[in-house]
C-alpha cells in the first residue's frame, strides 16, 4: 500500500480509511480564506455501500490500495451464488450474487467479466457494457406512429423491460446497454 497525501486524492482512487475500503466518489479542492487547504471527499465504502464525507488536510497521509482485476468466465449459478472460472488457472470461485446488483439478468453462461480483487477477496463484478438479447414479447407497430421518435415497450429473455424503436420485432435480437438499461442497437 502506498501512503499519499490527503490533496493527492482523486475521484477513483480507492483508500484504506478507518479499518474499510473506500471509493473517492467526488473530491473537491478547497483553499478557504483563513486555514489550510483541504479535500472535501465523498468515499463510498466498498464492502457495504455506505457513503461518507470526509475532509483530508494536505498534510494528511492516506493509504492507497491498488485492487486486481481478473477476467473470469461466468459457468452457473447455484443458491444465491454465482460461480466463475478464472481463464488462466482453471480455478472455480463462488461469488455472492449481490455483487452485480440489478445488472444480474444480463449475466450470460459463458460471459466474461472482470472480477476486482482486494488480497483474496471479490469487491465487485463488471460485465462487459453492451449485451446481446432476444425480444420476446412487444407491442406491433401502427401506421403512422414512425413519424415522431417514438419507442415501445419490450420484455427480454431474461425478463428486463426495455423501451425499443417501432422497427424492432419480436423474436429479434438486440444490443442493449448494460449500465443504462437501454436499447442500443440491432444485433
Amino acid at each position: 500500500m502506498a501512503k499519499i497525501n490527503g490533496n493527492e486524492i482523486k475521484p477513483g482512487f480507492v483508500l484504506e480509511h478507518d479499518g474499510g475500503l473506500w471509493a473517492a466518489v467526488k473530491v473537491n479542492h478547497v483553499k478557504p480564506g483563513k486555514g489550510g487547504a483541504f479535500a472535501q471527499v465523498e468515499l463510498k465504502n466498498l464492502r457495504d455501500g455506505r457513503k461518507l464525507n470526509e475532509r483530508f488536510r494536505s498534510e494528511d497521509k492516506v493509504d492507497q490500495v491498488q485492487l486486481e482485476f481478473k477476467d473470469q468466465q461466468f459457468l452457473y449459478e447455484t443458491d444465491g451464488k454465482l460461480v466463475f472460472m478464472d481463464s488462466e488457472t482453471f480455478e472455480q470461485t463462488e461469488l455472492d450474487a449481490d455483487l452485480l446488483g440489478d445488472r444480474r439478468p444480463f449475466l450470460q453462461d459463458g460471459m466474461i467479466a472482470a472480477v476486482e480483487y482486494y488480497g483474496d477477496e471479490a469487491l465487485s463484478v463488471r460485465i462487459p457494457q453492451k449485451v446481446v438479447c432476444k425480444v420476446v414479447e412487444t407491442e406491433p407497430v401502427l401506421n403512422g406512429q414512425t413519424a415522431a421518435k417514438s419507442f415501445k415497450p419490450a420484455i427480454l429473455d431474461n425478463g428486463v423491460r426495455v423501451m425499443i424503436p417501432p422497427f424492432v420485432g419480436q423474436d429479434e435480437d438486440i444490443v442493449v446497454n448494460t449500465e443504462l438499461f437501454e436499447y442500443s442497437e440491432r444485433a
